[in-house]
């Protein structure tokens, strides 16, 4: 029972980290502050839009298979970061490093699987299109997932099994 707990809290702790990372960042008045604020070209400007990457805000001109996948994509990077912490939480039950590290990749292969499934369903896609927003999903991942990588590495309830 004590392995089951941790994994579900691992996982729940990492997938409530990108819910909120989706949330807030993602948000429409955090993306209109980023693009007010943040367009100089210092590393913390670019991180700060870096992180409206998952963004569900959408523009009324965009076709509506646009705007779907733009939604769409923000509640894949949820949903798929807890399939992949799931998978990779059973891996890393007895290293606490581990579950740091899985997290984090959890959150890259998140944000890559959601870039390329939505770039398939927006109006043109390309191969190329797809295979440059699972780069940018990538991207999002690696600079973001650290946060993602904390909470599952500072869940409650972890214990030696």
């Amino acid at each position: 029972m004590g392995v089951l707990t941790k994994h579900r809290t691992t996982t729940a702790a990492g997938v409530i980290a990108a819910f909120v990372l989706v949330l807030v960042f993602g948000s429409p008045p955090y993306g209109d502050w980023a693009r007010d604020n943040a367009s100089g070209t210092s590393a913390l400007d670019w991180f700060l839009t870096l992180l409206t990457w998952p963004s569900w805000d959408f523009d009324a001109d965009l076709p509506v298979r646009d705007i779907f996948a733009i939604m769409l994509r923000a509640i894949l990077v949820v949903v798929f970061t807890a399939v992949f912490l799931a998978v990779l939480a059973g891996q890393t039950a007895r290293n606490s490093a581990g579950q740091l590290l899985a997290g984090w990749a959890a959150y890259i292969f998140a944000g890559a699987s959601a870039g390329l499934l939505t770039a398939i369903i927006q109006s043109n896609p390309s191969t190329l299109g797809a295979f440059e927003a699972a780069a940018s999903g990538a991207a999002y991942g690696l600079f973001t997932g650290w946060i993602v990588g904390l909470a599952s590495f500072g869940s409650p309830g972890r214990r030696r099994v």
